[in-house]
C-alpha cells in the first residue's frame, strides 16, 4: 500500500474546465465572510467588457483516502480542504483525475477544492493532471499539507519552497516537472514524542486538547484562503505567518 508507514517521510469521470468555471452561472451558496456574493454569471469578462474575471484557483490538500486514516495527523490537509468546503458550501464529491472535488467561489472568485485519492506518496499523479488538464497556472495553485517541523497548530503560508522530506509534496514537485513555485499552506503537527518512529507519529490521532487546537487551527487556515483569494497573497501571508496570542482553550 502506498503512503503508508515506512514511506511517510523520508531523512476522469465528468469533464469540466475551468473555463467553465468562469463561463457558468455559480451555485447558490453562503458568502457569509466579507458579505460579498458573486455575479449573476461569469463570463471571461465584466458586463462592461474592460474588466477580466479572476482566474481560478486550484486548492489541494493531502492525505490519504479511507476510514483507517481519518482523524490523524498526517491528513490534515483533507481536513483544510473539508473545513473550507463547509464554509462555503460546497460539496467535495465528484471525482477528476483521481481526486475528489468541488467548485465554488469566494467573493466572486472561482476555486476548485481537491483531496487526491491516490494515497499520499502518490499524491502528484493527481495534482499533475489536473494543473496541466485544466491549464492553472503554478501562482494559483496552493498545496495544504502536514508538517512535523513546524510546532503543534501552527501555520505557515509561503510562495514557494521544497518539499521538506514529505512524500506527498515531493511527489507533486515530481510530476509539476520539479517545478516549486507554487504556493503552500504548512499545518504543524509537532515532533514525534521520545523517540517514537515520525511514520508512526503522523498515523496516530489527535488526543481531546490537540484536537480542539487543531479546530481552531483549521478556521484560521479558512480565513487565510479567504484572504489570499480576495485580497492576494502577501496579505494572507501576514496574517497567516504574523505570530500571534494563541487562544487559550479551556
Amino acid at each position: 500500500m502506498q503512503g503508508v508507514p515506512g514511506a511517510l517521510y523520508s531523512a476522469g469521470g465528468l469533464r469540466l474546465s475551468f473555463t467553465a468555471l468562469t463561463n457558468r452561472c455559480p451555485n447558490s451558496m453562503p458568502f457569509s465572510h466579507h458579505r460579498l456574493r458573486p455575479p449573476p454569471c461569469f463570463s471571461t469578462t465584466s458586463s462592461t467588457g474592460d474588466s477580466p474575471i479572476p482566474k481560478p484557483w486550484l486548492l489541494v490538500g493531502l492525505g490519504n483516502p479511507g476510514k483507517t486514516f481519518q482523524g490523524t495527523r498526517h491528513n490534515v490537509g483533507f481536513e483544510m480542504i473539508d473545513a473550507i468546503a463547509k464554509a462555503e458550501g460546497i460539496s467535495v464529491t465528484n471525482i477528476r483525475f483521481k481526486a475528489l472535488t468541488g467548485k465554488g467561489y469566494i467573493g466572486g472568485v472561482p476555486f476548485m477544492l481537491a483531496k487526491p485519492q491516490t494515497f499520499m506518496n502518490l499524491s502528484g499523479e493527481s495534482v499533475g493532471s489536473l494543473v496541466s488538464y485544466f491549464k492553472v497556472p503554478l501562482d494559483q495553485l496552493l498545496l495544504i499539507f502536514d508538517d512535523i517541523d513546524l510546532p503543534f497548530g501552527k501555520l505557515k503560508l509561503l510562495p514557494k519552497g521544497g518539499h521538506g522530506g514529505q512524500n506527498g509534496m515531493r511527489s507533486v514537485i515530481d510530476h509539476l516537472k520539479g517545478s516549486r513555485d507554487f504556493p503552500r499552506l504548512r499545518i504543524g503537527i509537532g515532533r514525534p514524542p521520545g523517540k517514537m518512529d515520525p511514520a508512526a507519529f503522523v498515523l496516530k490521532p489527535f488526543a481531546k486538547r490537540e484536537r480542539e487546537e487543531m479546530d481552531f487551527t483549521l478556521q484560521r487556515g479558512v480565513e487565510a484562503v479567504r484572504i489570499l483569494l480576495l485580497e492576494g497573497f502577501n496579505k494572507s501571508a501576514t496574517f497567516v505567518n504574523t505570530a500571534q496570542a494563541k487562544e487559550i482553550l479551556n
